[in-house]
């Protein structure tokens, strides 16, 4: 499986990168080394990438900018960020730009092969789960990242979609807390902890108007997506 991962590395550190790049091939992943965004962009347009790596802090194209280009041309293909950065709107920014993962400087290179893997493992259980659910008045396109009732779309971000989906595999059950942490966040650290909370306010929000359909907090142990039809 690892042969066929492709990678597009975009660091502006050229030691940095060199040494990114020989690791990552030196553990079976092909990757092509970018130091600003612009040139990634244009490389991602041309070749075929199943992995990205993305340095937030870059000339030309910063790491953000950069996701939302590519998240334009491919919804799927797994994004990590690499960044000196640790400011909690930084970090949300990023995942709300379809980010699978945040990793900050300095790190280990071990860390960031474990973080790789795990997404990569997301990724092939994502082919065998159910993308298609329906909920009260709603259908939910989990491939298309929409969220419809009647002719009215939403178009949910990466976060969004993936917390609904364990939300929706989980209909009228309790969702531990610390079993949708791990599948979407990899860890259930205080800081991912409050982010999933910014995202299931945000899911709330979507049905508050539909009375069949409610997103509860169980205290202490999770949440409780409860549909009646």
């Amino acid at each position: 499986m690892e042969q066929q991962i492709r990678v597009l590395l975009t660091e502006d550190d050229k030691n940095l990168g060199t040494i990114l790049k020989a690791y990552l091939e030196a553990k079976g992943f092909p990757t092509v080394l970018c130091t600003d965004g612009q040139e990634g962009l244009e490389r991602f347009k041309r070749e075929d990438f199943q992995f990205c790596i993305l340095d937030v802090m870059m000339p030309v194209m910063d790491g953000f900018a950069l996701a939302a280009e590519i998240r334009k041309l491919d919804q799927k293909v797994p994004l990590l960020f690499l960044t000196a950065k640790t400011l909690q709107d930084d970090k949300l920014q990023g995942f709300e730009l379809g980010a699978d993962d945040y990793l900050t400087k300095p790190f280990s290179m071990e860390e960031l092969l474990m973080r790789m893997k795990a997404i990569l493992r997301r990724s092939a259980e994502d082919t065998v789960r159910p993308t298609h659910f329906e909920l009260g008045d709603f259908t939910f396109d989990y491939n298309r990242q929409l969220l419809m009732k009647g002719n009215d779309e939403s178009k949910l971000t990466s976060k969004e979609a993936e917390l609904l989906r364990l939300l929706c595999e989980n209909m009228n059950k309790v969702l531990d807390r610390s079993v949708a942490l791990n599948k979407i966040w990899f860890d259930d650290s205080y800081f991912n902890a409050r982010s999933m909370d910014v995202y299931i306010t945000k899911l709330r929000k979507y049905f508050k108007n539909d009375p069949k359909i409610e997103l509860m907090n169980v205290h202490g142990v999770g949440f409780k997506l409860v549909v009646n039809d």
